[in-house]
C-alpha cells in the first residue's frame, strides 16, 4: 500500500517554502529564520570602502569646523545685532549663528557615526538565545570575545582617519558648552551691595518726576520714589531701579517704635526699599492704620513702624531703610546709600 505523503527533503523548492509557511502558520512561535546575508559594495570593493571612510571623516571634520564657527560667532556678534535672513526675516545674528553652527556640529557627528555603521561596520545579523541576567563565566568570556571581534570588524583600529577625526569632533563639541559660560556675565563684584543712591540725591516722585518736599507726604499716604538723575532713558535704568526703588510713608513720630528708624526719618517721614527681601517682588500694598506693607507675590508682611521687620510670610529679613533729610532748598534728599544690600538674600552677604 503506497503512501501519498512525500518526505520534506524530496519536495521541490517552491513546495518546500510553502510547506514551511504552513508549519509556521500552525505554530505561531516557530523561528522564522533570517534572510540570507547580502554583502554591501563596501564589503567587496576597497575603493568604495575608502570613499565611505572619506565621507565619514568629512562629516567629523565639518563638525569640528562648525564648533569653531560657534565659538567665533559668540565672540564676533554683539547681543543686540539684528540681521535679515530669508526666509526667517529679522533675527538676532548671535542667536541664529549659534543655533546654526551648534546644530551642524551635532548633526555632523551623528550623521558620520550612522554612515560609518551602515557602510563600514559589520552588518551581519547575529541571533542570540535569551539567557539569565546573571552571566556565566562562559557568557562573559564570549561577550568579551564578541566585543573584540566587533571592534576589529568596525575598523576602529585600522581606519585611523575616521578614528582621529571622530576624536577631534567629540573633543571639540564640549567647547561650545564652555564658551556658553560667557553668558553668565562678569562677576558682580559689589554691585549687589550698592545702589544708585548716595548722599545729596533728591527723592523724585515716580508719578510726577518732581522732587519731593516734606509737605508732599501726608500721614497715611504711600509714595514711590527714585533717585535724582535716574530716568527711563538711562540704558541701565531697569537694573538700577530694581535696587533703588523706594517707598515713602509718613507716620506720627510717637508711633515709631524703632529708635534707629526714628533717627533716620525726617519729621516721621520714613523711606524703605520697595524690593521684597523674599524673591525681589515690588511691594505695593499699605495699610495705614497698622503701618503694615504687604508683598503681593507671597504675602510677606512688614511693619514700617518697627524697623520694617517681618511679621508674616517667607521673607528672611527686614526691609533696608534709607536715611533721609532735607536740603537747603527744602527738598527731601538721601544722606547715604542703604547700609545693607536690598532685595533677597544671597550667599555672599555674610
Amino acid at each position: 500500500m503506497s503512501s501519498n505523503r512525500i518526505s520534506d527533503e524530496n519536495l521541490p523548492a517552491e513546495q518546500e517554502s510553502a510547506h514551511a509557511e504552513v508549519e509556521r502558520a500552525d505554530d505561531p512561535f516557530a523561528n522564522p529564520g533570517m534572510p540570507a546575508h547580502r554583502p554591501r559594495i563596501q564589503d567587496i570593493d576597497e575603493r568604495a570602502a575608502k570613499r565611505s571612510e572619506r565621507a565619514v571623516a568629512a562629516m567629523f571634520t565639518l563638525s569640528m569646523l562648525a564648533t569653531i564657527g560657534f565659538i567665533a560667532s559668540f565672540v564676533a556678534f554683539p547681543v543686540g545685532k539684528i540681521v535679515y535672513i530669508w526666509p526667517f526675516g529679522n533675527v538676532s545674528a548671535l542667536n541664529f549663528s549659534l543655533g546654526l553652527t551648534l546644530g551642524v556640529a551635532l548633526f555632523a557627528i551623528g550623521a558620520g557615526a550612522i554612515h560609518w555603521a551602515r557602510t563600514l561596520m559589520s552588518d551581519v545579523e547575529i541571533t542570540q538565545e535569551r539567557h539569565p541576567i546573571e552571566a556565566t563565566p562562559e557568557v562573559a568570556a564570549q561577550a568579551k570575545k564578541d566585543f573584540l571581534l566587533g571592534s576589529a570588524e568596525s575598523g576602529f583600529g585600522r581606519r585611523k582617519l575616521i578614528r582621529n577625526t571622530m576624536f577631534g569632533a567629540l573633543a571639540m563639541v564640549p567647547l561650545s558648552g564652555v564658551v556658553l559660560l560667557r553668558d553668565l556675565g562678569p562677576l558682580p563684584e559689589n554691585k549687589l551691595r550698592t545702589t544708585f543712591w548716595k548722599k545729596g540725591l533728591m527723592l523724585i516722585n515716580q508719578n510726577t518726576n518732581e522732587p519731593l518736599r516734606p509737605e508732599d507726604v501726608t500721614v497715611g499716604s504711600l509714595t514711590f520714589a527714585q533717585p535724582e538723575g535716574l530716568d527711563d532713558h538711562n540704558p541701565d535704568f531697569n537694573n538700577e531701579i530694581a535696587k533703588a526703588a523706594l517707598m515713602i510713608v509718613r507716620i506720627q513720630p510717637s508711633e515709631i517704635k524703632d529708635k534707629r528708624e526714628l533717627e533716620w526719618s525726617h519729621e516721621g517721614i520714613v523711606a524703605y526699599s520697595k524690593i521684597c527681601t523674599h524673591v525681589g517682588c515690588p511691594i505695593s500694598l499699605y495699610e495705614q492704620q497698622t503701618h503694615h506693607v504687604l508683598c503681593p507675590c507671597h504675602q510677606s508682611t512688614f511693619d514700617l513702624s518697627d524697623g520694617a521687620r517681618v511679621i508674616f510670610g517667607p521673607a528672611g529679613h527686614a526691609l533696608p531703610q534709607l536715611r533721609i533729610g532735607v536740603n537747603d532748598e527744602g527738598y527731601l534728599e538721601a544722606l547715604a546709600d542703604f547700609d545693607e544690600p536690598v532685595g533677597p538674600s544671597f550667599w555672599e552677604r555674610g
